[in-house]
């Protein structure tokens, strides 16, 4: 076999393990998401969206389904991840592939296009269930795709920096905990930056999930609270600068060699 054939088979071997593992155990992958969305809906959507009635004219259960899909995809992608590049670190059969044939970046995109399979397929989940409380007017598919297909590769790059450099299974959960979830929370899901202050609003400019969250509502709803170009900007440069970092870390053993 030539070596570009071998690393595709060992590329494909990874991904078809990452899915397997995530699909077999999908009450504890999949399902918890699901459930979790449609408390979000029942409660912010159904009862107090009545209350507050529209934002951005849309109605509230309409504006918030962009950012609960989007939370959705990042959570997903980032713990998938994160939890397994751990364990496999934990377990001491990471170092059986850094020693195999397989350069470096295969082994990367491995554990990678393994959790953007697990973000897309729970966005789509979260999705189909949104469509039981409103019906959805996609203003563009093609942004609604690419912006959740960037976000799922930039938040599983970041979960696999996570699984790198972490030394104990409590320390994949500190920035989820700590950092990931109060940005999601802050970057625009349940309203729009134009109810904050001035000083706000500029804090809130610093939330590279913020501008995600934008321009994946752009793509539902036609609705963004920044241009979808600086948005689209921020993302990639993310992800080019992530990817970067991963890569390097990953090639110099970062908490792998000893």
């Amino acid at each position: 076999m030539m070596k570009s054939e071998v690393n595709m088979v060992g590329l494909y071997t990874i991904v078809r393990r990452e899915v397997t593992r995530f699909c077999r155990i999908w009450t504890q992958t999949l399902l918890p998401s699901v459930v979790s969305t449609i408390l979000y809906f029942i409660v912010f959507g159904s009862l107090i969206g009545t209350r507050i009635g529209k934002m951005n004219d849309v109605s509230y259960i309409e504006y918030i389904i962009p950012g609960l899909v989007m939370m959705s995809i990042i959570t997903n992608s980032y713990m998938n991840v994160a939890s397994s590049f751990f364990i496999s670190k934990f377990q001491r059969n990471i170092e059986e592939m850094l020693v195999s044939p397989l350069p470096n970046v295969i082994i990367l995109w491995g554990y990678v296009l393994g959790g953007v399979c697990r973000g897309i397929i729970v966005g789509v989940l979260v999705t189909m269930v949104s469509l039981f409380f409103v019906r959805l007017p996609i203003g563009s598919f093609t942004i609604v795709l690419l912006t959740a297909i960037l976000s799922s590769l930039l938040f599983s790059i970041a979960g696999l920096i996570n699984g790198i450099v972490s030394k104990k299974f409590d320390d994949i959960e500190i920035i989820p905990t700590f950092i990931l979830t109060p940005l999601i929370y802050l970057g625009g899901v349940f309203y729009s930056i134009q109810l904050l202050p001035k000083f706000w609003q500029k804090i809130i400019y610093l939330n590279p999930i913020f501008y995600i969250i934008n321009v994946f509502r752009f793509g539902l709803l036609g609705r963004s609270d920044v241009e979808v170009s600086t948005a689209m900007w921020v993302i990639i440069s993310l992800l080019i600068g992530l990817y970067c970092l991963a890569f390097w870390l990953l090639n110099k053993g970062v908490g792998i060699k000893t």
